[in-house]
């Protein structure tokens, strides 16, 4: 029994899975590469007013009691400190940590 290729979801899906059999990219790559460049266009506009900025990527698993949770948030505290924004994913884990140390500099606690 064969089955259908699932049209995409999400924008993220068709982008990056248009290769793959089981799924049906509704668009050709000359598409893609603009559906791409509009992102990158969004987002530097959104950012081109910033300032000094630190990307800073990590696990999404790290646990609040875990060593490498407790020295992001002393990076995190450090680059706030330097006088630099912090950008990170969002996510829980190390750029949680990061995001938390940016925003509450000083002594840091478990937690």
């Amino acid at each position: 029994m064969t089955t259908e290729p699932a049209k995409p979801t999400t924008f993220d899906q068709e982008i990056i899975r248009s290769n793959e059999p089981e799924i049906f990219s509704e668009l050709s790559d000359p598409e893609r590469l603009s559906r791409i460049h509009k992102e990158f266009d969004e987002g530097f506009n959104l950012l081109e007013g910033l300032g000094p900025a630190v990307c800073v990527f990590g696990s999404a698993r790290t646990k609040v009691d875990d060593p490498e949770y407790q020295l992001a948030r002393r990076v995190g505290a450090s680059i706030g400190e330097a006088g630099y924004t912090v950008i990170t994913g969002g996510g829980p884990g190390t750029m949680e940590a990061a995001n938390r140390g940016a925003r509450k500099p000083g002594p840091l606690l478990s937690g």
